[in-house]
């Protein structure tokens, strides 16, 4: 069996406008502040003398090889994201960008930001547009009762709110 894993569809092409600051600031912080200090570790690590065995040299030149893989992929991936920071027309309606809150048939409830994939991060709450949560609530309205496929079956969801920053 063969090792070849086809790459990953880049997802949905929207960010937010905080998460494009979030990814601009990334790319300024690798190459105007990290690349530069280790490319000065690396021409220090070589002064030194024979490179084949000098660690600081070989981890330096893999940090540097990571660097600007991660550089290429924020300046390809910013250059094809549109940004969304118009609110929708129908605030009533849940679209890309908007804070949802949404209770389970647990009366449970939970709040999440529909956002690009590039901005995804559970811990605070941010769900990406493709995710199976995000597609069955866009476009509903406010006090819907939504189905959703979940990994353990399909589960009902009543929106409670719905609020654009």
């Amino acid at each position: 069996m063969s090792r070849y894993r086809p790459p990953r569809p880049a997802g949905t092409a929207l960010i937010t406008p905080e998460g494009e600051a979030r990814m601009r600031a990334e790319l300024h912080e690798l190459w105007h502040v990290r690349r530069p200090q280790v490319t000065q570790s690396v021409s220090e690590a070589a002064a030194q003398g024979d490179r084949s065995e000098n660690a600081e040299y070989t981890y330096g030149k893999k940090m540097l090889r990571e660097i600007d893989s991660r550089v290429r992929f924020l300046t390809k991936r910013l250059e094809s994201l549109k940004v969304v920071s118009e609110k929708p027309s129908d605030p009533n309606k849940v679209y890309f960008g908007a804070w949802v809150t949404i209770e389970d048939e647990d009366a449970k409830q939970s709040r999440y930001r529909i956002v690009g994939p590039d901005e995804l991060d559970l811990k605070q709450g941010l769900i990406s547009i493709d995710s199976p949560l995000a597609r069955s609530l866009i476009g509903k309205s406010l006090d819907a009762e939504v189905q959703v496929q979940t990994p353990t079956g399909e589960q009902w969801v009543y929106i409670v709110a719905i609020e654009y920053p």
